[in-house]
């Protein structure tokens, strides 16, 4: 593919990971003994299975990643990035409560990428209809994020640069 996003954007809960962090899951979390990411109560929380292949494959293509996240819980996202070994592929962090216009409008004063050349992956219709009024590409992501959603994507957004 030759029409390449300049950012790829992702949501985290139930984007990543199949929960909502500030509701599902109880903070702060922990790598256990066995290897596995654990809530307070021990409770293992995952990502979906192909997630880490996803956001290698946008790296082996030069497409930098950026996370948009409303939650309250902050400080409990960004240490599941960490956790899950994802804050490396992630240029930059929008997580807090409010709008993802709010989200896309300080990524793009960050990035400098203009909202045509972004694609953004999403479980919520209503994310995804507010951020394509910007001129973002949008994904709605059905059952956690795959492969097979971002080789849709990205057909999606090389379709979309070239017009009709």
């Amino acid at each position: 593919m030759e029409r390449l996003p300049k950012l790829a954007v992702f949501d985290l809960d139930y984007t990543l990971w199949p929960f909502w962090v500030d509701t599902h899951v109880d903070p702060p979390f922990h790598r256990s003994s066995d290897g596995a990411v654990r809530d307070r109560r021990g409770q293992a929380v995952r990502l979906y299975p192909e997630v880490p292949d996803v956001l290698r494959r946008l790296q082996d293509l030069g497409v930098p990643v950026a996370a948009a996240s409303r939650t309250g819980e902050i400080e409990g996202a960004k240490q599941l990035l960490e956790l899950f070994d994802l804050d490396r592929y992630f240029v930059h962090r929008e997580i807090y409560p409010g709008s993802k216009v709010t989200h896309f409008e300080r990524l793009q004063q960050k990035t400098g990428v203009v909202f045509s050349q972004m694609i953004f992956f999403d479980d919520e219709k209503r994310n995804i209809i507010d951020v394509s009024k910007l001129g973002v590409t949008c994904i709605l992501v059905q059952n956690g994020m795959c492969l097979q959603t971002l080789t849709e994507g990205l057909e999606t957004f090389a379709k979309a640069q070239a017009g009709p």
